[in-house]
């Protein structure tokens, strides 16, 4: 049978396309939903590190895509015979409790709490002239880090959560507010207990979730002046059970993580119960992204979490375990403005960079968070 030249040549593409079609992936359940993490990041820090290894990293968050701030709780000892800066959850440890880790936390060295690291991971930055804030009897090093978006000159605040205290610091380091008494729980305008997280409005304006201990959201003027707070402990609307993060919408509603009763409570801004979204597991930490969706890091399920602002959940991803790409209690995320996420492990004892990748729904990236506005 002779066949005609053209057909031959559609006969001829069809076997070779054929391979390919074949090999299209299936399943399609990957480890980290729409990220790819990125090997050695961070780089270790300068110096002889020899037997120690990144500490339980409380929080990160990404000025920008070159300049990165951790928030680490120490470094952490690792048998000698492990490379230095191998993380404890790849280890197969965990920096909280099991294997003997809770003993070892007490040899700690409370060292680059706070430091900054480049696109690269490489450390450009340290403040260890404020390591001594954290080290003290009863401490466990810093909680959280954040810029408020609204603030030209980028101040940046640190969370001590064992130590009762909220630090306000120049962008250069220089400590210019603390507020809280080191090592001494109340609950008014200068004492907390426990407190966790911070926002704010676009006046200056602040709210701190209060906390572990604190069952109360307190609010602040710009200066630091309280003005108010709310909350009881209990399990009805606007109580409360470990008061773990708070977010702030351009609706200018309260966002807050009521972790232990594993749901969002939503608020205005004088503190009137709006709204409540049970069943998320465990609500570590809450982000609102620019674009106006509430992202949850959930520390029972190990996954990211995307909300509408109504509570409707609209995708999820995440693996629980201890190697790269894995999940373990992610305590804060940030993205940057080239969509790069970044995760910060207290039980995996890091701090993850998470790309996305090649053809990534951007409807299942986390969004960035709304940036400082430009100075002159």
């Amino acid at each position: 049978m002779r066949v005609r030249h053209g057909a031959l040549i559609i006969l001829l593409a069809a076997v070779l396309v054929a391979p390919a079609a074949l090999t299209q992936e299936k399943g399609g359940e990957g480890i980290s939903g729409p990220y790819e993490a990125v090997p050695n990041w961070p780089q270790p820090l300068p110096g002889d590190y020899s037997g120690w290894t990144w500490g339980s990293v409380g929080g990160v968050y990404a000025e920008n895509a070159n300049r990165i701030w951790v928030a680490m709780r120490g470094v952490l000892p690792i048998p000698r015979d492990q490379k230095p800066f191998t993380s404890w959850g790849e280890l197969g440890l965990t920096t909280t409790g099991g294997d003997r880790t809770l003993e070892r936390l007490w040899e700690r060295r409370y060292d680059h709490c706070i430091f900054v690291v480049d696109r690269d991971g490489k450390q450009v930055a340290a403040w260890t002239q404020h390591d001594k804030l954290f080290d003290k009897p009863g401490g466990r090093g810093p909680h959280k880090v954040k810029m408020s978006p609204y603030d030209a000159e980028k101040h940046v605040w640190v969370i001590d959560d064992n130590m009762h205290q909220i630090f306000k610091f120049t962008y250069d380091g220089q400590l210019v507010m603390t507020l809280g008494e080191s090592g001494v729980p109340g609950r008014d305008g200068n004492h907390f207990m426990r407190p966790t997280d911070i926002d704010w409005l676009p006046d200056g304006t602040f709210f701190i979730s209060d906390g572990y201990v604190g069952k109360r959201v307190a609010k602040f003027d710009k200066d630091g002046k309280f003005l108010m707070d709310w909350g009881s402990e209990g399990t009805g609307p606007g109580q409360f059970n470990t008061v773990h993060s708070v977010a702030i919408g351009k609706d200018r509603r309260v966002y807050v993580s009521d972790r232990s009763n594993s749901r969002i409570q939503v608020f205005d801004e004088n503190g009137k119960f709006i709204d409540q979204w049970p069943n998320i597991r465990s609500p570590y930490y809450v982000h609102m992204s620019k674009d106006q969706y509430l992202w949850v890091a959930d520390g029972v399920t190990q996954k990211i979490l995307k909300y509408d602002l109504n509570g409707k959940l609209l995708y999820g991803w995440g693996t629980a375990g201890g190697d790269l790409g894995y999940l373990n209690g992610e305590h804060q995320i940030s993205v940057d403005e080239e969509g790069n996420l970044y995760s910060a492990s207290v039980f995996n004892g890091r701090v993850t960079k998470f790309r996305p990748k090649a053809g990534a729904d951007p409807t299942h990236l986390v969004g960035p968070e709304l940036r400082y506005p430009p100075t002159d």
